[in-house]
């Protein structure tokens, strides 16, 4: 791993890193150790430094005192696209402007990125080093890559998730997610279905699993849910 910039604001570190081809962000309290670290999943077409990413990183390190992490997933941000990725996404487009149904092609992407992002975010975290006890906080594409992230990974000891459902996340994967759970709905999500996200929720195995539902979009999620992520992660981990 190798760091390549550093800055310090509110007393937080942030350093941008690459490992291999992986490039990322970690950010820290200024001056003291950690106590946990949270992996953050960005949204499908987004970036380790969306405006939400960088949001959740500040306040969970600023006022938990948590490291976080956050990388590009394939084909994303500063990541190239490969001739597979290119070619879903064209599809994808094209299905699209015939007014065609393009989940299925959406959920092919989704598979394709997570069998690439599980082993780097495991090198990520081998890299790292200890910095506590972890936890994965990602919703959208962030909860449909971080699934079997949290189904293969043991150091990941809980997860905040949502805003995926069924035809987009593998219920198969979720059924060996075992660790403690936070699920977020958007109870008239317009792209994830109500009975998908249900059924994700309900195919994760973990003994102790809790549905957060609210009314509104997909774009439309309360600000409290932040709130009552920050307590959850600091409830099992901090």
């Amino acid at each position: 791993m190798r760091f390549t910039s550093q800055t310090s604001t509110d007393g937080v570190t942030e350093r941008s890193f690459t490992l291999d081809e992986i490039p990322g962000v970690l950010w820290t309290p200024e001056d003291a150790e950690p106590c946990a670290l949270i992996l953050i999943g960005h949204g499908g077409g987004q970036h380790k430094q969306a405006p939400g990413v960088v949001g959740r990183a500040l306040r969970l390190a600023g006022e938990c005192g948590f490291a976080a992490a956050a990388i590009d997933a394939p084909a994303h941000g500063d990541r190239p696209k490969s001739a597979e990725h290119d070619r879903i996404i064209t599809e994808m487009r094209a299905c699209m402007a015939d007014a065609g149904d393009p989940v299925p092609l959406l959920a092919e992407l989704h598979t394709l990125l997570a069998a690439q992002t599980v082993p780097e975010w495991r090198a990520v975290l081998d890299a790292l080093g200890d910095l506590g006890p972890v936890g994965y906080w990602g919703m959208s594409l962030g909860c449909a890559l971080g699934i079997p992230l949290v189904a293969a990974e043991p150091r990941i000891r809980t997860a905040v998730l949502g805003l995926n459902g069924t035809s987009l996340a593998s219920a198969e994967a979720a059924a060996g997610v075992t660790v403690p759970v936070q699920f977020l709905m958007q109870w008239d999500d317009e792209r994830v279905p109500r009975e998908e996200a249900l059924a994700l929720f309900d195919a994760l195995a973990s003994a102790e699993k809790t549905l957060h539902a609210n009314p509104g979009k997909h774009g439309d999620v309360p600000a409290f849910e932040a709130d009552s992520a920050l307590q959850f992660f600091a409830r099992h981990l901090g």
